[in-house]
């Protein structure tokens, strides 16, 4: 395998860990409210449930999807809800001027449910799928899957270290108390537009 193929996995798995997505935005609300080390059991669920979800569909549960499409519909509109469920989490949650180390925040079964429902997680499972696995050898699949592992952990932690930082600048209550209603409501648009995305899509 040559350095240019392992270089291309990992843009690719950069690009889409680090992009902004539900789980991100749920991180780093988590990072501001309650500090990083909290966002931590949600970060390692969110990547476990991710990479288990690419080695499902990497090692043939994609054909069951290509089959059956309504099962891929019928989970966008269970993960939209879900999604929904967080934002509202989100919304409800207190603006404390200190950061809450003791309330309670989205869990490890949290993260890893979130990936599992997400549509865009199964679309970039399947993108990567189909750039750097080989139909004679499951050894790209492999380094791929390991790759997007770390990169997977990294960037996602490093949205919970960026909500913390982030609780230095918002001190002031309303100000954190507008950053959970934009990050609750971006959640919810989000899961809009997936519904939206399905309903629409030939």
């Amino acid at each position: 395998m040559s350095l240019a193929i392992i270089l291309s996995m990992f843009v690719f798995s950069l690009s889409m860990s680090i992009s902004p997505g539900p789980v991100n935005i749920t991180i780093l609300s988590m990072g501001l409210n309650r500090g990083f080390i909290q966002t931590l059991p949600f970060v390692s669920g969110a990547t476990i449930g991710f990479v288990l979800l690419l080695i499902c569909i990497g090692f043939g549960f994609s054909k069951v999807i290509n089959f059956y499409p309504i099962i891929f519909k019928l989970l966008s509109f269970l993960g939209s809800a879900f999604i929904i469920y967080i934002g509202y989490k989100i919304l409800s949650s207190k603006a404390e001027i200190e950061i809450n180390h003791n309330s309670t925040a989205p869990n490890f079964i949290d993260g890893f449910l979130l990936q599992w429902s997400n549509p865009k997680a199964w679309i970039a499972c399947a993108s990567g799928i189909a750039l750097f696995s080989k139909p004679d050898t499951t050894t790209p699949l492999i380094v791929f899957i390991c790759i997007y592992f770390l990169v997977c952990y990294l960037s996602l932690a490093l949205w919970g270290l960026l909500g913390e930082k982030l609780s230095v600048i918002l001190k002031n209550h309303k100000r954190i108390l507008l950053f959970n209603r934009l990050m609750g409501f971006s959640l919810v648009f989000i899961s809009i537009y997936m519904i939206f995305s399905v309903l629409t899509a030939k």
